[in-house]
């Protein structure tokens, strides 16, 4: 299967509706509550600072958001998230969505990538990012709320951008 990552249009939108609520319904990714309509989709997804979706077999299979994590002084290090379908978990969407983000961070001047909220029971999403380098710098015991009520720890982890991109990123 070819997979195929660029940025989104306005006709992936009903797609990516799909499969980011499809994620915040299953309550154990993202930490949104509700569901986002297509004009709410249309309005978060615009606002960021590059939203991309991954095509295989001719269809909208995943999609990602990048944009900075914090402001001003702190501005410069990304934070990033990711939906896959979830008929195409494991046929490495995920992955590719991932690489393309670590790809794009000094095009769009960030030095780095932080996740604030790895859910520790996503263990598919943790595997990925410690196999593609990122570093799990804390955990937040009981910073996520299950469907269920019950609390689970988040991870927190890093990845900067290679070398010759922080460089081109600061200037």
């Amino acid at each position: 299967m070819e997979i195929r990552v660029r940025p989104y249009g306005e006709s992936d939108l009903m797609a990516i509706q799909r499969i980011w609520n499809e994620v915040v319904k299953a309550g154990d990714a993202f930490p949104g509550e509700t569901p986002l309509s297509l004009q709410e989709c249309r309005s978060y997804f615009a606002s960021q600072s590059l939203t991309a979706v991954a095509e295989a077999d001719g269809r909208v299979q995943g999609v990602y958001i990048l944009h900075p994590n914090n402001i001003g002084r702190a501005g410069h290090i990304a934070n990033a998230s990711y939906a896959v379908a979830a008929e195409a978990r494991g046929s490495g969407i995920g992955e590719a969505l991932v690489r393309h983000s670590l790809s794009q961070l000094a095009a769009h001047g960030f030095t780095g990538l932080q996740f604030n909220a790895v859910v520790s029971t996503n263990k598919a999403a943790i595997a990925l990012y410690e196999k593609l380098g990122f570093t799990r710098i804390g955990t937040i015991p009981g910073g996520y709320r299950l469907l269920d009520d019950s609390m689970i720890d988040i991870f927190i982890y890093f990845h900067p951008a290679p070398e010759e991109k922080r460089k081109a990123a600061k200037k």
